[in-house]
């Protein structure tokens, strides 16, 4: 008989079956076993692609951990000048697409660029620099583009700590920094891990990026594999294989953080924003240095040349088609943020009432859609969409209505889509909040007389309100930015600003490009600001 402690959340299994469906579909490739194919991958493709891939986890990783981290700290807990601006325009990289911004590096730094032909006249033409479409060029793009993953959430983090807890430290004896590595960071680790996580499983699912730097990864081999090769069960064999390595990835991250509380203090949490470090000379120039370099690189020198270059075109280019473009970008974007954090928030939550392994196992594997490529993740949908709309036939033949495909190629497809590929945005903030909550609290609501819908309503709502909104910021952005699913998944003619850019780039008219996605990085702005701004209150 299993214990009710462990017994599974019934509501997580049909949530996750909006992953589950898909990811079956690309696992039952391996029902067609392709010997000579997987000889060839074995000996040519495989042993780069291992190995590009795990220097760019390590590397983006990396980079994203010291900036997010870093940038968080003295935005949340420092004062220094410019602060507030700073404090919400870190953000705005994260609405700016990361083939946009290698587009925008490869045509600044490569060897035709501007920079290095600037350099050439200055210091002569046998000047030779290092190449940017290179592993390390696409580290430095993905790290100046997922850092705000980490940083959202590791300020949500400290600004709830407060300094109650460094102060505690100090009084023992420990310097500032001893007591920002023992104390703040293990104490905000639920935050930045889960940002890390979400950094990683972005950049292994990427395309676009690493195709122009020229880098082989999982993603590129898929592609090639299916384009090419027009072989689409090797696709899916090499998708499940990235599926599989995320899935092992998000499973160490929760068994190293373990059974460890979170949670700080009443006294802490009311005191965390009544003072910040006061940053004076050297300290709160190097600050401000250090937050305006990154705000350059990441935002502003790619919008200034993505800005250019719209200009060039925009009297010729613009007209009323792009109303249709937005309207639909917001409208795709603001459904798939309220569906994805609902389910996220209901995940969560049902976890921290059924802990059991199979609640755990079946969340994570509903999450496992953000390491999936979102074109195969479409065909996977689409697979079984299409199955059903087929049973459908002989209904509709009954009824005597002209038989057609009702369900594919339709906004409720795309939704689904667009839900298993971003669950893990909306679940892993909330969980990460649902952290702050102690049984004891749960306990005190239930002593209240308060039932679980209650307590859902008038303690944990409440309590996670950084947690729903950080994740709807998240996903809203994401999804303005999201390419390969609203292309294979939209009904006919209802094209976006991402398909936009998709169809210019894809002819190499960047310039044409720039101005959806300088639309794109304008939708962004405004859900940054209010999350910023709810986060300092």
């Amino acid at each position: 008989m299993i214990h009710a402690a462990s017994r599974p959340a019934w509501s997580v299994l049909a949530l996750s079956l909006l992953t589950l469906v898909p990811l079956a579909v690309v696992m039952g490739s391996w029902l067609q076993p392709q010997p000579e194919v997987w000889e060839h991958l074995r000996a040519f493709v495989l042993p780069a692609v291992l190995k590009n891939t795990l220097w760019m986890a390590l590397g983006v990783g990396t980079v994203v951990t010291l900036l997010g981290v870093s940038l968080a700290w003295l935005t949340a807990m420092c004062e220094f000048p410019l602060r507030r601006f700073f404090a919400w325009a870190l953000v705005l990289p994260l609405a700016l697409p990361s083939y946009v911004l290698a587009s925008v590096m490869v045509g600044l730094l490569d060897y035709s660029g501007i920079v290095q032909t600037f350099l050439r006249q200055v210091f002569g033409a046998s000047l030779m620099l290092p190449s940017i479409r290179s592993i390390t060029g696409a580290i430095l793009v993905f790290g100046l583009v997922l850092y705000p993953y980490v940083y959202l959430l590791a300020r949500q983090a400290f600004i709830t700590q407060g300094r109650r807890a460094m102060e505690a430290a100090q009084t023992l004896g420990m310097r500032r920094s001893t007591a920002f590595f023992k104390v703040a960071l293990p104490m905000a680790r639920p935050w930045w891990a889960a940002g890390i996580t979400l950094a990683l499983m972005e950049m292994l699912a990427d395309f676009g990026t690493v195709a122009i730097f020229n880098v082989d990864t999982f993603t590129t081999a898929i592609y090639k594999a299916w384009l090419s090769l027009f072989n689409l069960p090797a696709a899916s064999q090499l998708a499940s294989l990235l599926a599989v390595t995320v899935l092992l990835l998000v499973w160490l991250e929760q068994r190293a953080r373990g059974q460890r509380l979170y949670t700080g203090t009443g006294a802490t949490a009311r005191a965390s924003q009544q003072e910040r470090i006061v940053l004076r000379g050297a300290a709160a120039a190097m600050a401000f240095s250090g937050c305006a370099l990154v705000l350059v690189l990441a935002f502003i020198v790619p919008v200034l040349q993505l800005l250019q270059w719209a200009l060039a075109v925009a009297p010729s280019d613009w007209d009323t088609r792009y109303w249709g473009f937005i309207g639909h970008s917001l409208l795709l974007a603001a459904l798939a943020a309220l569906l994805v954090v609902a389910a996220g928030l209901w995940m969560a939550y049902a976890q921290r009432q059924h802990p059991g392994r199979l609640t755990q196992g079946w969340v994570r594997l509903s999450t496992l859609g953000y390491a999936l490529p979102g074109m195969l993740l479409s065909v996977g949908l689409f697979v079984p969409v299409a199955w059903l709309d087929l049973q459908l036939m002989p209904l509709w033949q009954s009824w005597g209505v002209t038989p057609a495909p009702v369900i594919k190629g339709t906004l409720a497809v795309m939704l689904l889509a667009l839900a298993a590929r971003f669950m893990a945005v909306g679940y892993e903030p909330m969980q990460a909040a649902m952290q702050r909550i102690t049984s004891h609290q749960e306990q005190a609501a239930r002593s209240l007389g308060l039932n679980r819908w209650q307590t859902l309503r008038r303690l944990h709502l409440p309590m996670l309100r950084s947690g729903w909104l950080g994740a709807s910021l998240l996903v809203f952005v994401e999804v303005m930015k999201e390419m390969p699913i609203t292309l294979m998944t939209r009904p006919f003619g209802w094209d976006t600003l991402a398909v936009r850019v998709f169809e210019m780039s894809s002819e190499g008219m960047w310039e044409r490009a720039a101005l959806p996605s300088l639309c794109i990085v304008a939708a962004g702005i405004l859900p940054v600001i209010l999350l910023v701004r709810e986060s300092e209150k």
